[in-house]
């Protein structure tokens, strides 16, 4: 009686374990996720509330910003050189705990301390910590020059995100993939159709290995009115989301999709409830 009573016991607990809700956003096989610069206009900032937002909106994954994790990990207003060259990164490991334990993975960090040698293997430290694919920054040449090395040494990316270069007709992405294996592009959808009007998809197809994230957004073309689009509520711009998100899916693409809210969020909303809208558009999309 004692065993089977103890068996039966067991039993319950693995069941009731087995009913806890994961979290999780990849739909369709393609990982969707968001840049938490998405929950800017919150009045709480700090890393708790923005791990809160994440969970909320529905999401697995994010793009986190630099500011949100040091701040979380004490950086003074001042000497901030100093400290990250000499700061040790139990705190960041627990940043990485605190958002395994919710179910949210943090893919790629926006932590640009590109100051110093040291501060740029400090950044690529914190990210490793992290357990990140890589960090990303604005597209420059001269970035990646000086950058992609620190990249190499620690086996991780320089992720480049576009804004407006694509409209310029003399800017090309190839010199600066071309500096090293470990230079991979963050490609703002949104913003090269934005300011081309051309299809994402396309450049997608000629790029996909050297993409390691997308931001999605949706945006009307060129207008007289702002040369780079508009950017509108989800279903209401141009911009071809449902393809893109159908292309990862059939090819299998390992890029990652990660929302960006830049639209502006409607009376009696906030910026969680619009991405857990833009998550929903991804998991229609993705069926």
């Amino acid at each position: 009686m004692k065993t089977n009573f103890l068996f039966i016991a067991l039993l319950g607990i693995l069941c009731c374990s087995g009913t806890t809700k994961k979290q999780n956003s990849k739909f369709g096989g393609v990982q969707i996720g968001t840049i938490t610069y998405s929950y800017r206009e919150l009045p709480n900032q700090s890393l708790e509330a923005t791990l809160d937002y994440a969970v909320k909106s529905g999401l697995s994954s994010v793009e986190l910003m630099g500011y949100t994790v040091e701040s979380y990990a004490g950086i003074p207003a001042e000497n901030k050189k100093e400290w990250r060259a000499t700061v040790s990164m139990d705190k960041f490991k627990e940043v990485k705990k605190m958002f395994k334990d919710k179910g949210v993975k943090i893919n790629i960090l926006k932590l640009e301390t590109f100051g110093s040698p040291e501060e740029i293997d400090y950044a690529f430290r914190v990210c490793k910590t992290l357990g990140a694919i890589g960090i990303t920054t604005e597209v420059s040449y001269d970035v990646a020059k000086r950058v992609a090395p620190f990249a190499e040494k620690h086996k991780l990316y320089l992720i480049l995100h576009n804004h407006c270069q694509s409209g310029d007709p003399n800017f090309s992405y190839d010199p600066i993939l071309e500096v090293s294996k470990a230079v991979k592009l963050n490609f703002d959808a949104g913003h090269y159709f934005g300011v081309t009007g051309k299809n994402p998809c396309d450049f997608i197809r000629q790029y996909h290995s050297r993409i390691a994230s997308l931001h999605l957004k949706d945006k009307t073309g060129p207008t007289t009115a702002d040369a780079c689009g508009v950017n509108k509520p989800w279903g209401q711009g141009e911009t071809p989301i449902k393809e893109i998100l159908q292309l990862l899916k059939k090819e299998k693409y390992p890029i990652e999709a990660d929302i960006e809210l830049e639209y502006k969020v409607p009376g009696g909303s906030d910026p969680v409830r619009e991405v857990a809208k833009c998550v929903e558009y991804c998991r229609e999309a993705l069926k």
